[in-house]
């Protein structure tokens, strides 16, 4: 896509606000269940940037991050509730940005499908992006992780 050199955005209301030197990681459409409950959304978009170049830059104190598993946890606006980020020891020295909440375009266009395997059934996909499941593509380092009941 473009050579953007840093991303900025922030949550609904603007009471979060961060900054991200790019390049990014990747881009992927992620499709596990945690996401999907999380973002109340079929799916979410996520960027992937290096947890160096990542900063707030305004309302640290309105950020909130609750912890989805033992690995994982996720940062939210505890003003308008919207879910901004991800990290885990499973993806060290990174930070997962909801691609959506960026002010403008990202470096790169979402990659692939990720945990597609736990995709919504009502759902139907008309782009050409590989489908990948757990443990493939950008996300492989990650083991599969079971879904809740």
């Amino acid at each position: 896509m473009s050579e953007v050199e840093t991303f900025e955005g922030g949550c609904l209301c603007g009471a979060v606000r961060f900054r991200a030197k790019g390049p990014s990681l990747f881009s992927c459409h992620c499709h596990c269940h945690w996401c999907r409950r999380a973002h109340g959304a079929a799916f979410v978009t996520w960027l992937g940037v290096r947890d160096e170049g990542f900063e707030l830059t305004s309302a640290e104190d309105a950020l909130s991050w609750y912890s989805s598993s033992t690995e994982s946890r996720r940062g939210f606006c505890r003003t308008c509730g919207t879910t901004l980020f991800f990290t885990s020891t499973m993806a060290p020295g990174e930070v997962h940005i909801a691609q959506v909440c960026l002010d403008g375009p990202a470096d790169r266009v979402p990659q692939a499908h990720v945990f597609f395997e736990s995709r919504v059934p009502w759902l139907e996909l008309g782009d050409s992006l590989p489908r990948l499941h757990s443990g493939e593509g950008p996300l492989a380092k990650w083991r599969a992780i079971p879904e809740r009941p």
